[in-house]
């Protein structure tokens, strides 16, 4: 049976091959899937260092690593058949690629077949375990395992970085504002998007909020709304994004931020039922008393809320 690391470092590899045309299809996922089956006992935690390669495209530096991994991985000629064989079951299943998607692949199961699986590799592998192997070409190779944590807790500011990472930008606010302003960003997103959509007038209020409260420029705000407004659609841990945002605040910012988050619901109109039994569930997620925030929303003129 190939071991838990043959089978991780073959998932993330397979996600990197699937994201060679830029998109990720069920029959690849269902692919990656059948794979996951031979690793026994397989935690949440493994998933997500899958997960998060799923979560965005991999580029061809940081495939390369991951493709130098499972090379490294490897150790037996069953490991290469089992690696080369749901390679080319997923391209099956995903009925075909085209020629550059192709060319990809064979590259990476010719590193497959190079890999040394003889005594000396064995050796390499016992080695390997204290000092990985990396070529000169990919010690810099991005590793977004390295944010793993800010994956699962802040996934907002996880991606907001990956997004100034792809644009050779530097954030000019400090780390822990910038950790604070994604979480706020989430959850006025989560507001906007009761109604399972988030209108130009509730995106321009969450942008607005940003440069009001906190004090950031119009760029670092829509570059965080854009990034909270996507992930919220895509489904975001409302525990964690709560309890994030509870660690990082006072209790008078908290309480200040109700106002925020009623100024959203009627950017676009009347406050709904629906929006603000939502605030009502975030006020106390973030522990704050039932005064408080009928006292916010009684802020709102009668004529902008349903109650």
């Amino acid at each position: 049976m190939p071991s838990t690391n043959v089978i991780m470092d073959l998932a993330k590899v397979m996600v990197a091959a699937a994201w060679a045309d830029g998109v990720i299809t069920n029959e690849e996922m269902n692919s990656l899937k059948d794979l996951l089956f031979h690793l026994p006992g397989m935690t949440a935690s493994d998933w997500t260092e899958i997960d998060i390669y799923i979560e965005s495209p991999v580029d061809e530096a940081e495939r390369q690593r991951l493709v130098e991994n499972l090379q490294s991985s490897l150790a037996s000629r069953a490991d290469q058949v089992l690696a080369i064989q749901a390679l080319e079951g997923m391209i099956s299943a995903s009925g075909g690629v085209n020629p550059a998607e192709q060319a990809i692949v064979e590259e990476i199961k010719a590193a497959i077949r190079d890999a040394d699986v003889g005594l000396s590799g064995r050796l390499s592998h016992f080695i390997h375990n204290s000092v990985q192997r990396r070529s000169q070409s990919v010690q810099g190779a991005p590793n977004r395992e390295l944010y793993l944590d800010d994956f699962v807790k802040n996934r907002i500011f996880f991606d907001v970085n990956r997004r100034l990472e792809q644009e050779n930008a530097v954030a000019e606010i400090p780390e822990e504002k910038l950790r604070k302003l994604s979480l706020a960003g989430g959850l006025m997103a989560r507001v906007a998007y009761v109604d399972r959509k988030v209108t130009d007038e509730e995106y321009q209020q969450i942008l607005q909020a940003l440069q009001e409260n906190w004090g950031i420029s119009q760029a670092e705000a829509a570059l965080v709304s854009e990034v909270a407004v996507s992930d919220i659609v895509k489904g975001l841990d409302y525990f964690r994004l709560t309890r994030q945002f509870f660690d990082s605040t006072t209790e008078e910012e908290r309480v200040c931020f109700l106002d925020v988050l009623f100024a959203i619901t009627t950017s676009d109109g009347q406050a709904s039922f629906d929006e603000i039994e939502e605030i009502r569930r975030i006020s106390s997620g973030l522990l704050l008393t039932h005064k408080q925030f009928i006292d916010a929303k009684q802020k709102v003129p009668r004529d902008k809320r349903v109650f």
